[in-house]
């Protein structure tokens, strides 16, 4: 009787045991309890394969020669990766005319409320009318929101405009305004960069000594300039019209700039002259996926500066976007 019921028992032991052993097996309990027991060999825990790095993407790439141009100094960048395509003494510090307009605008974008008005006063008449600077016509007395001011300072490149904005946020002072200029320059890192004017007219050869740029910084703060949707959007209109109010007469200011308009793609920014500068010209352009911007300084003539800038945006977009060098 006792032989038969052992036999049950380890009967039903080894049944249990079938049972058991594939669930065992196949489950990560039962396999881990199993491998302590050495009765199954550890399964190896997998090494995770690391995930390859996006290819890199390809930037504007120079295979051949720039054109031959008049201008004294040339920089001309791919505005979204900052890759330099052409450098003509661009580091060579030179007088930059309007092109100094660029930094008045970007301080008082960045800097002041675009609906405080602004009066014009009579040394902003003076500007023009005694110095020779070039206008937006405003009058004195006239009181606009310093928004249209923006318009009249970057499109007709009015000193008057630069005047009256720099007395205005340099609490009456331009000299106060302009150590501002300054100071902004140096928080951008223009270090070969400084400003004796909110307008980039030099009356005296000291002042001639301490108003200067060079094409690379200049480009650089017009890069800047251009990520910010106001400015870019001021210097691509080719006409801005002011209506008359009771506060101001009526006004209507053109660009300045030959290729808005003229040149497919162009988007801006901005022109400057002075006999010492010579004909200067801050430029960008888009098409498809280039997106170039750049400055010539000191080109002989005005045909020539447009000469100089067309044969360098065509020369850009015509070259290959390849994957960068490794």
């Amino acid at each position: 009787m006792g032989r038969r019921i052992l036999a049950i028992v380890l009967l039903l032991l080894a049944l249990v045991l079938l049972i058991a052993a594939p669930v065992l097996a196949f489950t990560p309990l039962g396999a881990h309890s199993l491998s302590r027991l050495g009765l199954i060999a550890p399964t190896p825990t997998p090494i995770p394969r690391p995930t390859p790095p996006p290819p890199p993407q390809p930037i504007i790439t120079v295979t051949k020669k720039p054109p031959a141009v008049g201008a004294r100094a040339v920089y001309v960048v791919d505005m979204e990766t900052g890759n330099v395509l052409d450098d003509i003494n661009g580091e060579k510090p030179m007088p930059m005319a309007s092109t100094t307009k660029i930094m008045t605008a970007l301080i008082a974008i960045q800097t002041a409320d675009l609906d405080m008005p602004i009066t014009v006063k009579q040394d902003a008449y003076n500007r023009v009318h005694l110095d020779g600077g070039s206008s937006a016509q405003l009058v004195v007395g006239d009181t606009l929101p310093l928004k249209d001011l923006l318009y009249a300072l970057l499109l007709p490149s009015g000193d008057d405009a630069a005047t009256a904005i720099a007395d205005a946020l340099g609490d009456g002072s331009s000299a106060k305004f302009v150590q501002r200029m300054n100071l902004f320059a140096y928080r951008l890192r223009l270090f070969q960069t400084h400003y004796a004017n909110p307008d980039g007219l030099s009356l005296t050869p000291q002042e001639d000594a301490e108003h200067y740029t060079t094409a690379a910084d200049l480009t650089r703060l017009a890069r800047y300039a251009m990520s910010i949707p106001l400015f870019a959007q001021i210097v691509r209109t080719q006409k801005y019209h002011v209506p008359a109010t009771a506060r101001h007469h009526a006004y209507t200011w053109t660009n300045t700039n030959p290729l808005l308009g003229t040149y497919k793609g162009d988007i801006g920014i901005k022109t400057g002259f002075t006999f010492a500068a010579g004909y200067c010209l801050v430029f960008a352009a888009t098409r498809a996926n280039y997106h170039l911007i750049g400055v010539v300084l000191d080109s002989p003539t005005e045909e020539q500066r447009v000469k100089d800038v067309t044969a360098l945006l065509n020369w850009g977009f015509s070259l290959p976007l390849l994957p960068p060098a490794s």
